[in-house]
């Protein structure tokens, strides 16, 4: 008897378990610019971020009208189901790009293992293009993150408000 009762108990703390909200170990407030050729957003939002998981929540108004929530595998787009990352790319960025690039700008890192990349005192800039597939100036300076590429008309701009 105490062995089942034990066994439930177990099973109970690993069900609950699973409804355990996600712990984000930095919150940041950034007024961010999205843009792609089938989504755009302008305003202020919040980065919640862990070494695995972000959550990116963008408002309009007062009012959260948009989330992204890039984990090891997929990308979830406020209520849509996931998708995994080469099908969000292809979907929302370009095909072209690796399969990464979202979490690394959004964590202002460098993309394309950091090919021309040029530091600078305050950040760096990068600026890679491929021929009829992207033409990429990616900057990070101050508290400033620049992602545009004009082939594919995306505009990713995030300014720390801290």
């Amino acid at each position: 008897m105490q062995i089942k009762k034990s066994f439930f108990l177990l099973l109970m703390a690993l069900g609950l378990s699973g409804c355990a909200t996600k712990e984000y170990t930095k919150q940041e407030s950034i007024f961010i610019v999205f843009k792609t050729p089938t989504v755009k957003h302008a305003d202020l939002g919040f980065i919640y971020a862990n070494e695995e998981e972000m959550k990116i929540e963008m408002y309009s108004n007062g009012q959260a009208i948009m989330a992204l929530e890039i984990g090891k595998e997929t990308i979830c787009m406020s209520l849509l189901e996931c998708l995994d990352k080469k099908s969000f790319n292809a979907e929302i960025l370009s095909e072209q790009y690796p399969l990464d690039i979202l979490n690394h700008i959004f964590r202002g890192n460098p993309i394309y293992n950091g090919v021309n990349l040029v530091k600078t005192s305050n950040g760096f800039t990068q600026k890679i293009v491929k021929a009829g597939k992207y033409d990429i100036d990616y900057s990070i300076l101050n508290k400033q993150i620049i992602f545009r590429d004009t082939i594919n008309n995306i505009l990713i701009k995030l300014k720390r408000l801290k």
